[in-house]
């Protein structure tokens, strides 16, 4: 399991990789249209982990944490349409890509921890299944 500050470098090396294959991508209109879309998003995971970690409610932290998978998404899409649209060989983009979806991964296992911490919180030390007839 990875801490807080683990998941914070790897975020931010996940913003390092994609800086620095932004800086290879050939010099067309393309390419420089999808490396801006690509930086955008992919630096934006590890700044919103940050800004996640320092939330002040959990409704503050799932949102925050909420945005991390958003962007985290549309960094794999950009990547995804550099491969496909052969800007950059498919191979170049292989750890790239299997990084970004295990830090989507990550954060999704959170979000769902967060909620059932947080719903338990709530609702007392009970979990309740919320398809069952029967109400304590």
């Amino acid at each position: 399991m990875m801490n807080e500050q683990q998941f914070k470098d790897r975020t931010k090396q996940l913003g390092l990789q994609v800086i620095r294959l932004v800086e290879e991508l050939p010099k067309s209109y393309t390419a420089d249209v999808l490396g801006r879309q690509l930086l955008r998003s992919a630096t934006s995971v590890g700044a919103n982990y940050r800004a996640a970690c320092r939330g002040r409610s959990s409704a503050d932290v799932l949102n925050k944490l909420g945005i991390v998978e958003e962007e985290t998404d549309e960094t794999l899409y950009w990547l995804e349409l550099l491969a496909e649209s052969r800007l950059v060989p498919a191979p170049r983009l292989t750890d790239l890509l299997s990084d970004a979806n295990e830090v989507l991964a990550m954060t999704v296992a959170s979000i769902k921890t967060l909620r059932v911490r947080t719903s338990t919180l709530v609702l007392g030390s009970k979990i309740q299944n919320p398809k069952s007839k029967i109400r304590s």
